[in-house]
């Protein structure tokens, strides 16, 4: 192979006939109807439960979030509130009105919204943000950190292929036994056996992170000489549909030089696994 076919990606010629399929993002707001049976719990308690939910996409926005039919919300423990003093996941753009949720004089604030969109009058969201509401669900399932969209798609497929991670002139792994995760609208990622990854030239630091197609990211690494810099994360227990990759560890391209069978890995970016 020469050295220009393995360093150039292929891409046919564009006309007016064939467009590249951009499906993630719009200009616009969109939405779609969900049949899932979605409820939010505090304690007990479901203050949301609806089974005709609808998934809205702001502007430019990737992930979605789930607007719910006033009469599927308790609105009767809505009191008006103020925009969170936090930034959020959701919503990126200003809101119409703000809710804090009152719930045996437990008051939460900023967990509710209306969208400043007068299409969806009589539709209302509700945080999905780690620690608002107590907890999640999709029928009996517990979901977590946002709302999953029906179009994107995860695969954890099993590679033999030649993966070398090198931070400068240091290796800090060399595998032919990596698991290559496939994400909509994401870089791959290359999870591997932790025998191939040199241990002794990382030192592990706090750092937690959720995924709702993969599950709990609780393990992360820097190197000694940079503990501030947040370079490999593993999913301790990952969820049933992602299980490949388990107690593997993986790498950001974006803040290392990372080689698949000797072709450089695109990078560079900010982003979390």
């Amino acid at each position: 192979m020469s050295e220009t076919a393995a360093t150039l990606a292929l891409a046919p010629r564009e006309s007016a006939r064939l467009v590249r399929r951009v499906p993630l993002t719009a200009p616009t707001w969109r939405w779609e109807p969900s049949e899932r049976w979605l409820r939010g719990w505090v304690g007990e308690l479901a203050v949301v439960d609806s089974r005709r939910p609808i998934l809205v996409w702001e502007p430019d926005a990737k992930v979605p979030e789930y607007g719910f039919p006033l009469a599927d919300v308790r609105t009767d423990l809505l009191v008006p509130g103020e925009p969170p003093a936090a930034a959020y996941y959701r919503p990126r753009l200003p809101a119409r009105r703000w809710f804090d949720l009152v719930v045996s004089g437990r008051r939460i604030p900023s967990a509710a919204w209306t969208w400043d969109v007068d299409e969806l009058d009589g539709f209302l969201a509700v945080t999905w943000f780690p620690g608002v509401l107590d907890r999640w669900t999709e029928e009996e399932d517990r979901v977590f950190a946002h709302p999953r969209d029906p179009r994107n798609r995860v695969d954890a497929l099993s590679s033999t292929r030649h993966v070398v991670v090198r931070d400068g002139d240091r290796v800090l792994a060399d595998s032919r036994h990596p698991v290559i995760v496939y994400e909509t609208g994401l870089p791959a990622r290359y999870y591997l056996p932790a025998e191939d990854v040199d241990l002794s030239a990382l030192t592990e630091i706090d750092g937690w992170s959720e995924c709702p197609y993969k599950g709990e990211a609780s393990r992360y690494w820097a190197t000694a000489d940079r503990p501030d810099r947040e370079i490999a994360w593993s999913y301790p227990a990952p969820l049933p549909v992602i299980a490949p990759i388990d107690g593997r560890i993986a790498f950001y391209s974006e803040r290392l030089d990372i080689t698949v069978d000797g072709v450089a890995v695109a990078g560079r970016r900010a982003g979390r696994p």
